[in-house]
């Protein structure tokens, strides 16, 4: 099986005194133990360097483009990254169109469209409430994969 992950595991992943870091390198280390293929999307890494490269006052990591190109090349090597297609488009559009998508959440609409033209049964992320809305998508949180591998 596959799981896609949102651009939030990627960037807490990198932040060694983020508080949330520890249950996003264990849920991505679970999963991958568990045999799942873990995928990202260009969009993904769009919104990882952005988020990077963002001063620190306005929500992001500010880091320089240097520091952020090494991790971008490391988190390629690690997860399969699945192509943009021309299909993604019209997906999301339906997608944004059904669910009355607006403002900010037109992103997670394109991770749910990439999602399902790839044939991702899940999304994992910590803004689970964000994909609730489309049913055709499991979504996962980081601490429910943790929770559930405890015995």
């Amino acid at each position: 099986m596959s799981v896609l992950l949102d651009t939030n595991l990627l960037t807490r992943s990198i932040q060694l005194n983020h508080p949330m870091r520890p249950t996003a390198v264990d849920a991505i280390a679970i999963l991958r133990s568990q045999g799942e293929q873990l995928c990202v999307v260009p969009q993904n890494l769009y919104e990882f360097w952005v988020v990077c490269t963002r001063p620190a006052a306005q929500n992001g990591l500010g880091m320089t483009a240097a520091e952020t190109e090494p991790e971008l090349v490391r988190l390629r090597g690690f997860f399969m990254l699945l192509d943009d297609t021309p299909a993604i488009l019209g997906e999301w559009e339906r997608l944004v169109t059904q669910h009355q998508v607006v403002g900010k959440n037109a992103h997670d609409a394109r991770l749910v469209a990439a999602i399902q033209i790839h044939g991702i049964p899940r999304i994992l992320t910590f803004n689970d409430q964000n994909f609730r809305r489309y049913p055709a998508i499991g979504v996962l949180s980081p601490q429910t994969v943790i929770q559930r591998a405890v015995p």
